[in-house]
Parts: C-alpha cells; structure tokens; sequence
C-alpha cells in the first residue's frame, strides 16, 4: 500500500488515492495513509457473526468512497463470492508466487518443497477462486542455495513493490482490458520484471 501511495505521488498518476480502509484497528497502513492525507476507515471483522455479513459492511464502506478501482494490500481475508462479483473488473491483488503455482498460505516454503528455481509474485484480478484470476504482470526471482522461507519472501517483496504500483497505474491509465482470462496492455510493454531487471537490462 505505501508503495502505490507514494509511486502515485511521485509519477503524477492521473488519480488518487481515495481512502485505506482496513479490518483491524491497529494496521499500520491506517497510520501511514493518515500522515499522507489520506482518509482511513477500519471494518472491524470480529464486529460481525459471519463472512457475509462482514464483507456486506466493508463494501458500504468502500462505496461510500466510490471508487474505480480497489486494491487488496496485506489483506488476509477470503471474500466472498458475492463480494467480488461486486467488484468484478476492478479488484487487484498481489500473491507471493508464480500463479497459478502455490495459491493459498505460505507460498515461500510451498516453492522451497517444490524444488523450484524460480519464484516470484504476481498481481491478478480478483475472481471468486482464491488465488486465480486474470493475471497482470508477474515478478520472477531465482531460489538460491540455502534460501529459507525468509530470505526468499525478502527477495519476492521487494519485485511486488515494483510490479504492483505499476499494474495500479495501469488500471488508473486506462490501457489494461479483460479477454477471458487474458489481460491486455495498451500500448504493450512488459507484463513481467526478472529477479529486480526489467525487459532489455540485462541477461
């Protein structure tokens, strides 16, 4: 989230921010947005009797900001259903692997038993499958010897710093479209960044 916020600011995107909202009062990005001027709200999930009910509130909460697009950053609840069709077409979210490899929880370890060599993040459009969805742009890094779950998720987080911000403005500039479960880019540029190198820098 801090990262988008300040890659807005920065690039002069031609949108703002209009609001973090978050389901524990004690979030840090509340404190962060704050600072920045940005609204805050918190939806408190152990308020409500069940996911339904839940995500009825937050989505009244997020209306009322009316905004085009909303992003999932560090957001550790699964939605339901009728949330994200609610949002369909203008929800993102960034998962510590190479969708569709490793959905789900502990992504770093999953890749480390797997034997991979390559890991990565990537930032997709929300769909009722957890973990699925048209994929955006995606980050690739090597897995090294003696890598643990901590040093890699290190080396993932810091290409979803990158690759996230860029897909939001993406979005914000109007040059992404859906085709099925395909994502196009207008003007095409890549949709990928190697181990912290984009396309053309390098091997």
């Amino acid at each position: 989230m801090e990262a988008i916020v300040r890659a807005c600011s920065a690039e002069g995107w031609p949108a703002q921010v209009a609001a973090v909202i978050a389901n524990r009062p004690d979030a840090a990005g509340l404190a962060f947005a704050a600072s920045h001027g940005i609204a805050t709200a918190v939806v408190d999930h152990r308020q409500f009797p069940d996911r339904d009910s839940f995500d009825a509130a937050l989505a009244q909460q997020i209306d009322g900001f009316a905004p085009e697009l909303v992003v999932l950053a560090g957001f550790m609840r699964v939605l339901t259903a009728g949330f994200v069709d609610h949002y369909a077409g203008r929800m993102l979210n960034v998962h510590p692997s190479l969708l569709p490899s490793f959905p789900g929880l502990k992504t770093h370890q999953q890749a480390l038993d797997a034997g991979v060599r390559l890991h990565g993040a990537s930032v997709h459009f929300v769909t009722s499958q957890l973990d699925h969805g048209p994929i955006v742009v995606q980050s690739a890094v090597p897995v090294e010897t003696g890598d643990t779950p901590a040093t890699l998720a290190e080396r993932v987080l810091a290409t979803e710093h990158i690759i996230y911000p860029r897909a939001v403005r993406w979005f914000v500039e109007g040059r992404l479209a859906l085709d099925g479960l395909r994502v196009t880019l207008t003007p095409p540029e890549p949709q990928w960044l190697f181990a912290g190198h984009t396309a053309g820098e390098g091997a």
